[in-house]
């Protein structure tokens, strides 16, 4: 009676075996991964974005933050995600360190933050459009919601496009004197065009317009205004537009006619003003157009 009992024993010890190496080798064959991450440069400017890529996030979203503020990551391919963090003029110059984590654990990416020289201007308003009463409720509100819009999708592809052919009047960062007054905590939050009233603006970058706002209802200081999704945080604005002419919700191509130069709103004179903005901070545009973020 013990021998079928002794074989019954045998055969399982056989089957835990079995089971323990075949344990054995699934954990040798898929190893856990582990968080990688690298920035697209180590050594930026006042003014730049800085791409943070990581690989190797086993099923989660990684948090990438800096300064105790997060950006959002989005996937670019099989476990592959990619954030953008801004800087601007007004932030210290020195080292700094973007934090990235998931469920596997957490990365330390230092950086130095480059100084830039920024050239200071002055400029003179004339009556009516020189006041600090200047803007509406209705305008802020508006143009404040579209600065914080973040699109899961991504419309853009490769670098973006000039937007207007006019020489460049003003470029991103500059400090200025606003009738002899010296304006605190202020850039310029974009780059000028100039050219002729009704010269022809264009998209830089394919999206969907997802602000249109005109002086007649309230735009005082940013004038006749149109605002481009491009997707991820990624943000156009352009202000002090002649004529507008696209819809709110149209999706639009790069390089495609939307409206047209003018000096409407707080304006010296003809031109075009593009902001680019990145999760909700104005950066300088021109990387845009040469680097592509891609």
């Amino acid at each position: 009676m013990l021998r079928p009992f002794s074989r019954s024993l045998r055969n399982l010890i056989w089957a835990i075996s079995a089971i323990a190496v075949s344990a054995v080798i699934v954990l040798t064959a898929f190893p856990s991964q582990a968080l990688e991450a690298r920035l697209n440069t180590t050594k930026p400017v006042l003014g730049d974005t800085i791409v943070v890529e990581v690989a190797n996030v086993a099923g989660t979203v990684p948090n990438v933050s800096l300064d105790g503020k997060s950006y959002p990551a989005f996937p670019i391919s099989n476990d592959r995600y990619r954030a953008f963090v801004p800087t601007t003029p007004l932030d210290k110059a020195g080292g700094k360190t973007i934090q990235v984590s998931d469920g596997n654990g957490q990365r330390q990416l230092p950086f130095q933050l480059q100084g830039r020289n920024f050239r200071t201007q002055r400029i003179w308003l004339p009556p009516g459009k020189d006041g600090d009463d200047l803007g509406t409720d209705y305008e802020f509100d508006l143009v404040d919601a579209f600065k914080t819009l973040v699109t899961p999708q991504k419309f853009w592809n490769g670098p973006f496009a000039r937007p207007a052919k006019g020489s460049v009047t003003s470029e991103f960062g500059v400090l200025r004197y606003y009738n002899g007054v010296f304006a605190d905590d202020y850039y310029h939050r974009g780059v000028d065009y100039g050219g002729g009233h009704g010269a022809p603006v264009t998209a830089p970058a394919a999206g969907r317009i997802a602000l249109v706002g005109r002086e007649v209802d309230g735009f005082e200081i940013h004038g006749n205004t149109i605002g481009i999704d491009h997707g991820q945080g990624v943000l156009s604005i352009m202000i002090h537009l002649s004529r507008i002419d696209v819809q709110e919700g149209q999706m639009v191509q790069a390089g495609q006619k939307i409206g047209a130069i003018g000096t409407t709103g707080s304006s010296t004179g003809p031109h075009l003003h593009w902001g680019l903005y990145v999760n909700g901070t104005a950066v300088d545009p021109v990387p845009w157009r040469y680097d592509g973020f891609e």
